[in-house]
């Protein structure tokens, strides 16, 4: 049996699960590979859960109920439970969640996580209950920075001409065009095999992300530009929290939260140990020290944003207001 015919399998699998498992299990999507901080902690989630309330959790890892944008609509429409996602992808969906996907718009990883876990994070929660998604905990994904098999990049001008895969938002092709670029969205499980084969030069993404699924040996230049730095959440579908009781809700909320705190912890652990690895395997991995020059450059993907989205600048304004 291959790997295609697998993922099917299992996915057929858990399509079957309602009627074998019954109403008190969870089906939950997760994009990560085995042992990856994100499903770890999920795990840790579905574990604490289970033993604390008479629901059960069973997460699915690897992607293999389909894409991100997919198992968002499934979530939103019950079709699953709940799920681990990248705010990225969530953009086109729930247009404020977008915020959160403008280059720079955190100073830094800790700032992120001051923003998310208190008022500004509510914001953004609200937003997406509204859609279908009910955000429990937030994620971390570190910062993501370029990589590409053609040079390192250590100004503007190096991106030049580079095609590079982005993640299915405007705001990404935008980020990519004012750098001189050629953004191409594309499904993350096609990013291996296109840098392979030289359909395209790059992408953008964090150290475990670039190490755990091979890109290292086929795009060996890391340049950190820390351009994004966009959080993650675990989102349960609004009718299967609704379906809850309050103590079971409880139960699920405090789980969440705690995984968070476990996939925080084990992401900076897996940064190093990424890092590490990919530059033992040959990565050239460089500092941008002028990062100022790429920020400068978005001032028009800042002012486009505004324009179209004018209600939202209040939003900009209360991240950039948390010290």
């Amino acid at each position: 049996m291959n790997l295609k015919t697998t993922f099917a399998a299992a996915a057929a699998l858990a399509l079957a699960l309602p009627a074998i498992a019954g109403a008190e299990t969870w089906r939950g999507w997760n994009i990560h590979p085995e042992g990856y901080p994100n499903t770890v902690a999920l795990d840790q989630f579905a574990e604490e859960v289970g033993a604390n309330s008479d629901l059960t959790i069973q997460v699915f890892h690897g992607g293999v109920l389909g894409s991100q944008p997919d198992a968002i609509e499934q979530v939103r429409n019950g079709a699953l439970e709940f799920g681990q996602f990248n705010m990225g992808p969530m953009g086109p969906i729930i247009p404020t969640t977008n915020v959160l996907s403008l280059p720079f718009i955190f100073s830094g990883v800790d700032h992120m996580h001051k923003a998310m876990d208190g008022d500004v994070g509510q914001i953004f929660a609200d937003a997406m209950e509204k859609e279908g998604l009910v955000p429990l905990a937030w994620y971390d994904s570190g910062s993501r920075s370029f990589y590409n098999s053609k040079r390192p990049i250590m100004a503007p001008a190096d991106v030049q001409g580079l095609k590079l895969r982005v993640m299915n938002n405007d705001l990404f092709v935008d980020m990519v065009a004012q750098l001189g670029g050629n953004a191409t969205p594309m499904a993350f499980g096609e990013v291996y095999q296109s840098l392979k084969t030289g359909v395209i030069d790059g992408a953008e993404n964090n150290y475990p992300s670039y190490e755990s699924t091979g890109h290292f040996e086929v795009a060996g230049f890391y340049s950190i530009t820390d351009h994004l730095i966009i959080p993650e959440c675990i989102c349960i579908s609004t009718d299967a929290w609704n379906a809850l009781d309050e103590a079971t809700q409880a139960v699920v909320k405090t789980a969440a939260r705690n995984s968070a705190d476990t996939q925080r912890k084990l992401w900076a652990e897996r940064e190093k140990e990424s890092r590490a690895k990919v530059e033992a395997a040959g990565s050239k991995v460089n500092e941008v020290e002028n990062k100022v020059a790429f920020q400068e450059l978005m001032a028009p993907v800042y002012e486009g944003f505004v324009s179209a989205n004018p209600d939202l600048a209040a939003v900009i304004e209360a991240i950039q207001a948390v010290k």
